[in-house]
Formats: C-alpha cells, structure tokens, sequence
C-alpha cells in the first residue's frame, strides 16, 4: 500500500482510539445525571433537565464510541460462519460489507450535515419544558458518523492489504 493511505490509516486509528477512550468516560456522567435526577425527585425537588441531558449524553456516548468499537471488532457480528473462515475468505467478505458500510454512512453524513445545518440556522430547540437547543448534539452526532466513516475507510484499506498478503501494522 502506499505510503499516504498506511499514514492515513495510522492517524484515523489514533484519533479514533483516543476519541473512543473518551467517550467511555461519558457512561459515568450519565449515570450521575441519573443518580442527582433520581435523588432529586426523593426530594421532590425535580429538576426538568436531567432525563434530555442523560439522553444527549448516551447519544454522544455511542456515536463517538462507534468508530473505536468498529476498529477494535466490539460491534456485534453474526459469527456462525465467519469464525471459521480463512483470513484471506474474511478479508473479502469485510470489503463488501465496508463498501455497503460507506455508502450507507455516507447518506448518514449527508443526512446529519443537513439536519445539524438547518439547526443552527434555525436556532432549533427541542420540544420539551425544558427546550434545549438542538445544535450541539446534532454536532457530536454527525462528527461521530464522519468519524465512523474515516475508521470504515481505514478498515477496507487495511482488507485490500490482508488480500494483498501484506498487512497494515
């Protein structure tokens, strides 16, 4: 392979890495923002915020962790077949599927980019007592598609080289 795609995917696989190191971290603001939402209704003190920013906060949670989880193969696969495949027979089927996988991701950067576009423009707002603006979560959303979509990049290069017989470190 050349040089600028084993560099390419050398830096996609960092970043992805440590952004998705990160975003493991947001389970635990999550589950506090559930605790001082549980405890605040023990003492009938509700706070109106909690439930929307715990939503945002596992949105964030996932779509920022999705690209480490593609990269370190902690997505769910169907493995009655595929385990016992050759690695050459597994690289090919891999490139199929990143190929569905990037168009498909595609639609959905296209999709967030416009949904995220028309958020801040509109200065959009939930529909909620509390009405926080839309804008940031539709930020992290699509940033984690993009990102999702560089790691499927980084892994169909790193198949074309294991169907090459020579792997990418």
């Amino acid at each position: 392979m050349p040089d600028v795609i084993k560099s390419y995917v050398r830096f996609v696989d960092t970043f992805n890495r440590r952004v998705g190191i990160f975003a493991m971290y947001l389970i635990f603001a999550m589950f506090a923002i559930l605790l001082y939402s549980s405890l605040s209704k023990a003492f009938r003190l509700p706070a109106n915020w909690t439930l929307e920013s715990a939503q945002f906060t596992m949105a964030a949670y996932y779509m920022l962790g999705g690209a480490f989880a593609m990269q370190t193969g902690d997505h769910v696969r169907m493995d009655l077949f595929y385990g016992t495949w050759s690695a050459r027979k597994r690289a090919i089927f891999d490139i199929v599927t990143s190929v569905a996988l990037i168009v498909f991701l595609g639609f959905m950067l296209y999709g967030g980019i416009s949904s995220t576009t028309y958020a801040i423009q509109f200065n959009e707002k939930s529909f909620t007592a509390w009405a926080p603006y839309m804008a940031p979560i539709k930020i992290v959303m699509t940033f984690g598609v993009f990102m999702m979509l560089a790691q499927s990049l980084s892994s169909l290069f790193k198949d074309i080289a294991e169907l090459r017989g020579r792997p990418i470190a």
